[in-house]
Order: C-alpha cells, then sequence, then structure tokens
C-alpha cells in the first residue's frame, strides 16, 4: 500500500499475488479488470475503517487514533462489507 498525497494506493501486483494464493488450482488466473476492482475495494474498506476509528477517538475525547478504536469499530465495519 503507498500514499500518493492523501489517496490509498494499493500495487497492483500486491493484489494479484494475494488473489493467486487463495486459488486451488494453479491454472487458475486472475484478471487485470479483477485485480483493479479489488484494488478499489481495499481502497475503499481501508479508507471507511480510517473513517470509522478517527470518529470513535473523537467520541472518546482522544487526540490520536489507537489500535483499541479500532476493534472497537470493527465488527460493523465487517458486517457493512
Amino acid at each position: 500500500m503507498a500514499n500518493a498525497g492523501n489517496e490509498v494506493v494499493f500495487k497492483k501486483e500486491t493484489v494479484a499475488k494475494l488473489l493467486t494464493r487463495s486459488f486451488k488450482e494453479d491454472k487458475t488466473k486472475v484478471s487485470s479488470d479483477a485485480v483493479i476492482l479489488v484494488a478499489e475495494m481495499l481502497k475503499v474498506f481501508v479508507e471507511e475503517a480510517t473513517r470509522r476509528a478517527v470518529k470513535q477517538a473523537d467520541s472518546e475525547d482522544c487526540d490520536t487514533v489507537d489500535i483499541e478504536h479500532f476493534e472497537k469499530i470493527l465488527p460493523q465495519l465487517l458486517l457493512d462489507f
């Protein structure tokens, strides 16, 4: 994952490797369009997790976001996705 300015960007090669590692057969391939789609979904997921963790920290009057804030928002985030 890279950060171009304030934008989250996932390397297509990394996403493709993550996808192919879960395939049971070596013959299974992943298209470049599928890699782009999954990378965009990961981007949306990370951005939403960040927003929710910041909101959780704000609701607790904290100046920094800690792992505890992320842990509190994670169950609902996973249900939403």
